[in-house]
């Protein structure tokens, strides 16, 4: 279900670094629309972000040796049921995942000899550039107050994204995943629909746990993460619904 690995992230077609000698008359702009989110299918979250996506969209994991949480926002490829096709919210009613909310800044390693990273943006964005509106990035040298909360932002996403690899690591160390596989049956429909590509976590072989291993992911806060993954698989159905309202013809399975 997840995209090859691309030498850039998701969203982003090119990176540069955000610098007060070249960048010192830039501003950021606010916006209701991300049209890169327009057929988007699927979005990397967090798991400190669980509890709050598991109320609005399905959490599975993608397949593959790294897997990664994804929130689903839609069951097929190119569909996007909470965004329309310019990239604004179809309900206000929504959690946006800080990944969508990060862009088009972003944390980087510009030199593979360091751990230093450094604030980047997509110079492809709308939002941000020479505009006569939006806030200013810099005050003279010094980074101004928007651009000192868009670098904390992207810190506490880098220490989240952290915090879900070793939660991933568990995961996998565990054996927990499975080939994940939902059916969903709508009505007057001869054959069910059968939707797989993602990874999900196994009921039974979270009940079979033995003693210590349980006491370890109930101390690590492991568990509650789990069941909101589990819990947010009800809303398979909801988004299955929300495509057929919406005029989309299902498919037989998630593509890869």
């Amino acid at each position: 279900m997840a995209s090859a690995p691309q030498s850039l992230p998701l969203f982003y077609n090119q990176l540069e670094p955000l610098s007060s000698q070249v960048h010192a008359d830039f501003r950021t702009r606010s916006t209701d629309r991300a049209p890169f989110l327009a057929g988007q299918h699927a979005v990397p979250v967090t798991v400190e972000e669980f509890p709050l996506v598991q109320r609005f969209m399905p959490i599975v994991f993608s397949v593959g040796e790294d897997p990664v949480p994804l929130a689903l926002m839609g069951l097929n490829e190119g569909v996007n049921t909470f965004f329309d096709t310019e990239g604004k919210l179809v309900d206000q009613n929504f959690y946006v995942p800080a990944y969508i909310r990060r862009y088009p800044f972003l944390l980087a390693r510009l030199r593979p000899d360091t751990d230093e990273l450094s604030l980047c943006f997509d110079p492809t964005s709308d939002v941000v550039g020479k505009f006569d509106e939006g806030e200013p990035l810099f005050n003279g040298t010094e980074p101004s107050e928007i651009t000192k909360n868009i670098l904390q932002f992207n810190e506490q996403f880098e220490t989240a994204g952290a915090r879900t690899s070793q939660f991933m690591r568990e995961l996998k160390d565990l054996n927990l995943l499975i080939d994940g596989e939902v059916s969903i049956q709508p009505d007057g429909a001869e054959q069910p629909f059968i939707y797989r590509g993602f990874m999900m976590v196994d009921e039974n072989k979270l009940n079979e746990m033995r003693g210590d291993q349980l006491r370890k992911i109930v101390q690590n806060g492991m568990l509650p993460l789990i069941y909101a993954h589990l819990f947010s698989l009800a809303q398979m159905r909801e988004l299955f619904a929300r495509q057929m309202r919406a005029g989309w013809q299902p498919e037989v399975q998630l593509v890869g």
